[in-house]
């Protein structure tokens, strides 16, 4: 019960009904933007309906008299802890993308991949790579910011629908985080539950084999029907880049220094500064026809380097869908994801402070009788978890709490927990458009969360396997000593007056 000691003793808890409309009008509203105005437009609303939902919580909380200061500041220094360490992630990853566009780094492969990838098995090796590239890493968010962003250009290129490209990405490097014995989320999960990593990880492949199975027989179906670029297509590509870009495998050298700093667990947020780094030096090296068309009119070096990572770098070559590809946004672009992280912050924020957060999480555990029940339930909750706090660490940490003792009272073993949560809390917060890891990738790939969601396979087919082993009974045994019959679980939540 150590999430609902936020108040002091002049504060009482909300009721339940209250408790879900600050979240029912966020999803009513949600849901009415994209009924009205499209999936695309989900991006530009989100900020509005999650301020919404956070002044609706506050408001709600006054009037029924669980709101204090205390509160708000636990629940502020929780959700910030969190999240805030991603904003400079998405600056530094906005100069990434920036400079590698720019230095040849995302020409060459995407030149290099037209000429060597067969299109039919595009989609399951760009799953692979970054599966594997992830499990050596344990860092999907490296794996996407660098390696994916290639396999997108090149993706788009070859003609695929960018939501699929997205979709196979996604699914290879979640898949490798979650298996990594070198992921945080996979560290954060098991020892939250009190399991050995690696008994973790050997449980957690149960699931998470299977799903990107079927994950990769998804992507190479998808690829037998792809309608590839024509010869001609292919050769305007090929010549708009050496015409603009000098493709040399040199440049290659700037992604090897990269993915060694990643081998050898160089801190996140250094290696994507580095790696912006090397790309800058990279466009006087390698791109001098593009470093001096930066240079002149402008009056000092410094301040070209400034307006490149910055603004915005256009190309206006008269093909529409190679400017758009190799044009770049800079800084300026990534700000709209920055604003959206720190209003889910506050969403977060508002819900756990006022104790919103607590009560519907405890209703959720109150009526539970069963195995399928309480893994059911595990997963619910840890879908509704990475709504309200946007934020997958967080949703970890307080689901594992808050399952811990029910697992125990059923004599289930907690590696149940452990997977239970990492297959319905770390690999959907990709999915959900306002949580900071949905609003990362689809700022990174460049595809909205909605256009992806339907092709991440293996982040939706974990948790409904999860849910499948559970029903079954598939590997799931009870704790030595356990009482195989076990009584209902009751949440008795304290009010004080």
């Amino acid at each position: 019960m150590k999430q609902l000691q936020l108040f002091n003793s002049r504060a009482k808890l909300p009721p339940l009904f209250v408790s879900v409309l600050p979240v029912a009008t966020l999803l009513i509203f949600l849901a009415a933007v994209v009924l009205f105005a499209g999936a695309s437009a989900i991006s530009d609303y989100s900020h509005v309906a999650l301020l919404s939902a956070a002044v609706l919580s506050v408001i709600l909380a006054m009037g029924c008299g669980s709101l204090c200061r205390r509160g708000l500041l636990v629940g502020f220094r929780r959700s910030a802890a969190q999240i805030l360490p991603a904003v400079p992630m998405l600056v530094c990853i906005a100069m990434v993308s920036t400079t590698w566009m720019l230095s040849g780094v995302v020409p060459t492969l995407i030149d290099y991949g037209l000429r060597l990838l067969n299109p039919v098995f595009f989609l399951v090796i760009t799953c692979v790579v970054c599966g594997v590239i992830s499990v050596l890493t344990g860092s999907s968010w490296s794996t996407i910011a660098t390696i994916g962003v290639a396999f997108m250009g090149i993706g788009t290129v070859m003609g695929f629908n960018p939501g699929l490209v997205a979709g196979a990405i996604i699914s290879g490097a979640y898949f490798g985080d979650k298996v990594s014995p070198l992921s945080d989320t996979t560290v954060v999960a098991s020892s939250t539950c009190g399991v050995d990593l690696f008994d973790h990880i050997r449980y957690l492949a149960l699931t998470a084999a299977p799903a990107m199975a079927i994950a990769l027989l998804v992507f190479f179906i998808a690829g037998l029907h792809l309608d590839p670029l024509s010869e001609v297509e292919a050769s305007d590509i090929h010549r708009l880049l050496a015409d603009n870009f000098n493709i040399s495998p040199w440049t290659l050298v700037i992604p090897l220094v990269t993915g060694l700093m990643i081998a050898f667990r160089v801190p996140t947020l250094i290696t994507l500064f580095v790696s912006s780094m090397l790309g800058l030096g990279g466009i006087f090296i390698f791109q001098p026809q593009i470093s001096a068309m930066l240079i002149e009119g402008a009056p000092s070096v410094w301040h070209a380097i400034g307006g490149l990572l910055w603004g915005e770098t256009a190309f206006n070559t008269g093909h529409e869908s190679f400017d758009s590809l190799v044009s770049t946004s800079g800084i300026t672009g990534m700000l709209p994801t920055v604003s959206l992280v720190l209003c889910a912050m506050l969403f977060g924020t508002a819900m756990i402070g006022t104790g919103m957060l607590s009560r519907l999480t405890h209703a959720l555990t109150q009526r539970i009788r069963r195995r399928f029940s309480l893994v059911a339930s595990t997963v619910g909750s840890g879908l509704f978890l990475n709504s309200c706090t946007a934020d997958q660490y967080l949703s970890i940490i307080i689901g594992g709490n808050m399952f811990r003792n029910a697992y125990r009272r059923f004599g289930l073993e907690p590696r149940l927990l452990s997977r239970s949560l990492e297959d319905s809390i770390s690999v959907t917060s990709v999915l959900i458009p306002w949580n900071s890891c949905g609003v990362t990738q689809s700022a990174v790939l460049g595809v909205s969360t909605l256009a992806y969601l339907p092709f991440c396979v293996f982040n939706y087919l974990s948790p409904l396997l999860t849910l499948l082993f559970a029903f079954t009974g598939f590997k799931i045994k009870q704790a030595a000593g356990a009482i195989r019959t076990p009584r209902p679980v009751v949440v008795r939540i304290r009010q004080s007056n």
